[in-house]
């Protein structure tokens, strides 16, 4: 599925009318077309570039957080799925997780604030494998191209599908 998505539910007063109607054409996923942007503008009676210069301003406002695919993995047969989470110096994040989100079984990583001295972990990566063993030798992977960076480590394996929806007014 794609979908537009925030981190919560937004206040309606934030959107005009035209907003609004983006929004709701698109908070269940994007058509599953070649142009989904044409599909949309068609039935919202505007041209595409009005529909994609929206969405930039809503994002660029912060009521968009990514536009993006959130595929299913569990219905794809990757059901290892874990959570690897890093402790690497502060300055080498963005680097090494642009390199890491690369990777054809890492479907996002990203920076979250360490929690000292409970929790060191400062980069995150989503590891898909079709079980626990996959999993962990496609860790091994990131941990060598850590090298020595990797200053420690875990994995935080999936025990259920939480349902992903997109942005909801």
């Amino acid at each position: 599925m794609l979908t537009v998505s925030n981190k919560g539910n937004i206040a309606p007063e934030c959107l005009d009318e035209l907003d609004r109607r983006i929004v709701q054409t698109t908070q269940a996923g994007l058509p599953l077309v070649p142009q989904p942007y044409q599909q949309v503008a068609e039935g919202l009676g505007i041209t595409v570039r009005e529909v994609l210069e929206r969405l930039r301003e809503m994002q660029r406002r912060g009521v968009i957080r990514r536009i993006g695919a959130v595929p299913n993995h569990y219905a794809l047969g990757f059901r290892g799925n874990g959570m690897s989470v890093w402790d690497v110096e502060d300055s080498l994040v963005r680097e090494y997780g642009l390199r890491i989100g690369k990777l054809n079984f890492v479907s996002h990583a990203y920076r979250r604030p360490r929690h000292l001295p409970e929790w060191r972990y400062n980069l995150f990566a989503m590891v898909h494998g079709r079980d626990r063993t996959e999993v962990m030798e496609k860790v091994c992977v990131i941990a060598d191209m850590l090298g020595e960076h990797d200053r420690g480590h875990e994995v935080l394996f999936s025990t259920r599908i939480l349902k992903k929806t997109g942005l909801r007014i």
